[in-house]
């Protein structure tokens, strides 16, 4: 039944645009402005995506041309703060449900139509986590489309020459495991770190990636407890032990450091045995490293997970025409060809992956996980940016104090900062738990 109201929903907007793009003298204006609509992405290697779903249009609709406008996150996120607020934004605009909150609570982004919310709201298209990541204050607003979530990527070649016959299952592993992966030159620098963290560069992704592990040990950033409220309570045990593991792999293991190739490209250039990122590095390497040889593993524990969907702004004829598309984008065959040659995984339930887990064995990690696996997110609150980049400058700098690693009091103190920092922005935005 969801399935045909959505159908149905769908062809009465589809044929109002071809009516709007069809119609004669009199609709000139009109269907001029309608026959193009933009997409504003924050994902460059998403491109080739919206450019396939467009493609698919065609058929339909030959005189509808969508111009996709793909920029590096945080010039899409600046992009968005101007254009939104100006009214000048992209009719359909890719954005993570943490960052959209500021502009859902200030109405800047179109409510979904009946038929677009009930397939959202359908149990069968969608869990509870996803519904909830496309709405605000139980209204649907956005369609799911994509998540980032979180494995360990390593470099079986160099786990076989270290003797390592399986990847890390704890914390307590992923040292280990770094310190016998480290190759080093004559006088012991490290020349392939072990464990590539990250310590620098990209404020934000600094906290989020610490997050990450910290989750690990059972501790989050923040917490939010019965009341919808938040808190900052990781001055402890665990948290000591995840900001001590970073130290110690830098100053005093020296299995890497924060000068040495990290991330994506050094894995693909073979300048680091193992690090851990979303999925998207599966396609990234078909690309840039066909010949690596690598594996995929979960982690010890679970894994963050960033979901993004599509928001709608405009009227008329340009806004039907964005809900068609952002529709189009989560029919089951693109989403596949979105796993399949982009490396996102579709938030989407209910889809094929055997084919394309038999070609890429890489992608079972982020879709075939023990039922124990636990996920966390970014908190859906206006100031979670402030505190991941204030939090991330704090990390940078206690990253780079050596006197650190074997002070667990001093320690103790960074993390009674950051908690602190934390909890008073959260109490400035009438946020924090008592």
């Amino acid at each position: 039944m969801m399935k045909r109201v959505f159908e149905q929903g769908r062809s009465l907007r589809l044929n109002a645009i071809q009516l709007a793009l069809l119609g004669g003298a009199a609709l000139a204006a009109t269907s001029v402005s309608a026959q193009e609509i933009r997409v504003w992405s924050g994902y460059p290697e998403l491109a080739p995506f919206y450019e396939h779903v467009a493609e698919g249009l065609k058929a339909e609709f030959p005189d509808l041309t969508v111009r996709v406008e793909a920029i590096a996150l945080r010039e899409h996120e600046k992009r968005l703060a101007l254009g939104l607020t100006s009214g000048e934004a992209a009719e359909v605009i890719e954005l993570g449900t943490s960052t959209a909150t500021r502009y859902l609570e200030n109405e800047l982004f179109n409510k979904a139509p009946d038929d677009v919310a009930a397939f959202v709201n359908d149990t069968a298209n969608f869990n509870e986590f996803f519904r909830n990541s496309a709405s605000y204050d139980g209204t649907v607003y956005g369609v799911p489309l994509f998540r980032g979530q979180s494995a360990l990527y390593y470099n079986t070649e160099m786990f076989e020459a270290a003797g390592l016959t399986t990847p890390p299952t704890d914390m307590a592993d992923y040292t280990n495991y770094a310190e016998k992966l480290t190759q080093r030159d004559a006088n012991g620098a490290p020349t392939v770190s072990g464990w590539s963290l990250r310590l620098s560069g990209g404020g934000q992704g600094i906290a989020e990636k610490f997050w990450i592990n910290m989750f690990q040990y059972g501790e989050n950033l923040v917490e939010q407890n019965a009341d919808g409220l938040w808190k900052a309570d990781f001055a402890n045990e665990q948290g000591r032990a995840a900001l001590k593991q970073y130290l110690v792999n830098v100053h005093t293991l020296k299995t890497v450091t924060v000068e040495m190739p990290a991330d994506a490209e050094a894995f693909e250039r073979e300048q680091t045995a193992m690090f851990i990122r979303e999925s998207w590095v599966i396609g990234d390497i078909a690309a840039k490293a066909p010949d690596l040889p690598y594996a995929t593993a979960t982690l010890p524990r679970g894994s963050i997970v960033a979901p993004v969907s599509l928001w709608v702004t405009g009227e008329g004829e340009k806004e039907a025409a964005a809900w068609a598309f952002a529709e189009a984008t989560n029919q089951p065959e693109n989403l596949l060809w979105l796993l399949d040659n982009v490396g996102w995984l579709p938030n989407r339930a209910g889809l094929d992956y055997s084919a394309i887990l038999e070609a890429k064995p890489a992608l079972a990690a982020f879709v075939d996980y023990p039922d124990s696996y636990e996920f966390f997110s970014l908190p859906n609150i206006g100031p979670v940016e402030e505190i991941l980049t204030r939090t991330a400058a704090r990390l940078t700098e206690a990253f780079a104090n050596p006197a650190l690693a074997e002070d667990d009091a001093a320690i103790d103190a960074v993390l009674v900062a950051m908690q602190d920092e934390i909890n008073g922005l959260l109490d400035r935005e009438g946020l924090l738990a008592k």
